[in-house]
């Protein structure tokens, strides 16, 4: 009987803190107090955000050469067909020295 009151007990807790949790996700914000401007004065401008942007073709240094898509295909192509050639291989022999074996891809494994 005492272990099924403590089961009882450790679901009714488990139930208050998943109903905790589920309330606390789906909470809806409350508004923010709108904040009054101390001065009639035009707020100074932020400088422009650039957080993703390349700093050495900032500092006048030449960017770097882009390489074209078919040339990315063609290497993605070529790996693609090596490592299927290198799991047909294993399929008609499989060892340990071919499961960890690299392929000649340029890419790293």
């Amino acid at each position: 009987m005492e272990m099924l009151l403590m089961g009882i007990c450790i679901s009714l807790f488990g139930m208050a803190v998943t109903a905790a949790a589920f309330s606390a996700a789906t909470r809806t914000e409350s508004p923010t107090p709108e904040v009054q401007p101390e001065s009639q004065a035009a707020p100074a401008a932020l400088p422009a955000a650039n957080f993703f942007a390349d700093r050495r073709a900032s500092a006048g240094a030449p960017a770097a050469a882009r390489v074209p898509i078919e040339a990315l295909l063609l290497q993605i192509e070529s790996h693609v067909r090596l490592e299927q050639a290198a799991a047909e291989s294993f399929l008609v022999t499989p060892s340990a020295t071919l499961l960890h074996s690299r392929t000649m891809s340029t890419f790293v494994n």
